[in-house]
């Protein structure tokens, strides 16, 4: 099997989709960090330079930046098709 690849949700406390990514994650035991952007303004600013996107949740994995909660493109990205 593959390296499990880890993920980086940026993310605030009272996102609904946020939250949704986070469960995914869980229930696809995919190891993430969680970075509260509304405490974290320099990972905030990181954020915006990464996806160009004020919005969260903003996923990072590898290289690849998804922008929202896109199950089909999260599975691709993490091999769970």
């Amino acid at each position: 099997m593959a390296d499990k690849k880890k993920a980086i949700v940026y993310s605030t406390p009272t996102c609904p989709y946020c939250k949704m990514a986070k469960q995914y994650f869980d229930d696809n035991n995919v190891e993430y960090e969680d970075i509260d952007v509304s405490k974290d303004e320099k990972k905030a600013e990181e954020m915006v330079k990464k996806s160009g996107q004020m919005g969260v949740p903003v996923i990072e994995i590898g290289d690849q930046i998804i922008v929202g909660f896109d199950k089909e493109e999260l599975a691709k990205v993490l091999g769970l098709e």
